[in-house]
């Protein structure tokens, strides 16, 4: 029998802090795991999109690739969390592992096929629907009460960093070295080791009485029925309060942005930029560092602009950055235009490599400043007893904001192109700015001085996926009870 060192039995007060609870040897394997396959996960995002890209040539392809990364994860997550509650969750995690490790070594062999890439990517992202709940319920269970913020520290930092290290850097790195292939072997590597130290992770004492049969499916039923439950009231909440709905909106205007790009970076790349696939990292990388600038900067700005305000900018500038990027295609014609009718090389003035990268820059410092300012403001203005149902709403929202453009972009830039694409989406983008402005009745706010409130962004893995949804079932249950406040 283990003892639940989150428990009150705890004799003495445990030293608080990172350093601390990563001396715990069972945790810091857990987080080694976590870090391994986040990493990895990003990584394999990375080069799929480049394997299905050059075997393809079609945005819809690479559409039909990210919805394998993100629906298993949605469908699934009620049932998941059903069967991770009755089992042992050392053995969720390290047989998860396992067959990640074994699906992902196993595309090596089918990378040029892209239907089955596509069911190995669906038996990923299903097996993670077990393995993100199993992590979070593992965690109590191996660090101490006082120590469970800086662990869960440790974890929202991993998970954010892991996009930008996996996707944006070590994907682009292992394709330039050793290809797709490599890339996918490497990771293979990474969840085969992550399986060893979960393995060795100490076992969870079992639900007495075992499970009955029909017991899971009882269960699940009753999951999917709170969850719409849950979900109908939110939407109640959410339509009597205006402030709260607008919060939403920004939200699921930024992430259905995060979709758009991932489906059409890689064709921007080559078609526009001229570069090939693998190397459309000069647009996810420069988003990225503008994300962490962003983060850095945004609260000295905001001790100068109201929140409101600084949102509806943010929206504005970042439709109008979104454009540029869109039209800097032409840059090039009129640079050749100019050469030819004078004695002037622009070419080594103007780069429009230099160009993108600039603005890709500012676009992640706008995005960043909408999304953290967003959130934040929903934090401050959600009672307590309506934030697990609200909140639900808005991952629910995220996740469609994500699919729908996953689903449409890609098809209608095979028809129309790349370029008209992202105008569409940049209008679109700056019009949610532009109706708030006009439309909205900003009360007035004192300078907010303390720092920003963290948010995830949200990234197209399956862990974060699961993780996400997830986070949403957790908040359904302590929130479980409590009365709607009309």
């Amino acid at each position: 029998m283990t003892t639940d060192p989150a428990g009150p039995e705890d004799r003495s007060e445990p030293t608080r802090g990172a350093l601390a609870v990563l001396r715990n040897r069972s945790f810091l394997l857990l987080w080694l795991s976590q870090a391994a396959t986040q990493i990895g996960g990003n990584m394999v995002l990375y080069g799929l999109t480049v394997i299905v890209l050059e075997t393809t040539a079609s945005n819809a392809a690479v559409s039909g690739l990210i919805l394998t990364f993100l629906v298993p994860a949605v469908l699934l997550s009620a049932l998941a969390g059903v069967y991770v509650d009755r089992f042992d969750a050392r053995s969720v995690l390290w047989v998860t592992n396992l067959l990640r490790g074994i699906a992902i070594a196993a595309m090596v062999l089918v990378h040029d096929q892209l239907g089955l890439i596509y069911v190995l990517n669906i038996l990923v992202s299903t097996v993670t629907t077990f393995f993100s709940p199993a992590e979070a319920a593992m965690i109590p269970r191996i660090v101490p009460r006082a120590q469970l913020v800086a662990a869960n520290g440790i974890f929202t930092i991993t998970l954010n960093a892991a996009f930008a290290l996996g996707f944006a850097l070590l994907g682009s790195l292992a394709v330039s070295l050793a290809g797709p292939t490599g890339l996918l072997l490497i990771v293979a590597v990474l969840y085969l080791v992550a399986s060893g130290f979960c393995f060795t992770l100490p076992r969870s004492a079992l639900r007495p009485g075992g499970m009955r049969p029909g017991q899971v499916v009882t269960d699940a039923e009753r999951a999917v029925s709170s969850t719409f439950g849950q979900l109908r009231e939110g939407l109640s909440y959410i339509r009597a309060n205006p402030s709260i709905a607008w919060s939403i909106v920004y939200l699921g205007a930024t992430a259905s942005l995060v979709g758009v790009l991932g489906v059409l970076g890689p064709g921007f790349a080559t078609r526009i930029l001229g570069l090939e696939a693998k190397d459309f990292i000069v647009i996810v990388l420069p988003l990225g560092l503008g994300v962490v600038v962003g983060i850095l900067v945004l609260n000295y700005v905001r001790a100068l602009v109201a929140r409101q305000r600084l949102i509806e900018l943010g929206l504005v500038v970042l439709g109008g950055l979104i454009a540029a990027l869109a039209v800097v295609g032409q840059l090039t014609r009129i640079i050749a235009r100019v050469a030819a009718s004078t004695a002037v090389s622009l070419s080594s003035i103007v780069s429009v490599l230099s160009i993108v990268i600039v603005v890709a820059l500012l676009a992640g410092m706008a995005y960043a400043a909408v999304a953290i300012s967003a959130q934040t403001q929903l934090q401050e203005e959600l009672p307590e007893d309506v934030r697990g149902r609200v909140y639900g709403v808005l991952f629910s929202l995220i996740s469609v904001a994500s699919f729908v453009p996953v689903i449409v972009v890609g098809p209608i830039a095979d028809l129309v192109g790349t370029t008209t694409v992202l105008l569409g989406v940049a209008a679109s983008v700056a019009a949610v700015g532009l109706a708030s402005i006009v439309t909205r009745r900003r009360p007035r706010e004192a300078p907010h001085l303390g720092p920003p409130a963290p948010v995830e962004p949200f990234v197209l893995t399956p862990d974060s996926a699961a993780r996400h949804s997830d986070r949403n079932a957790t908040e359904r249950r302590s929130g479980r009870g409590s009365q709607l406040d009309d």
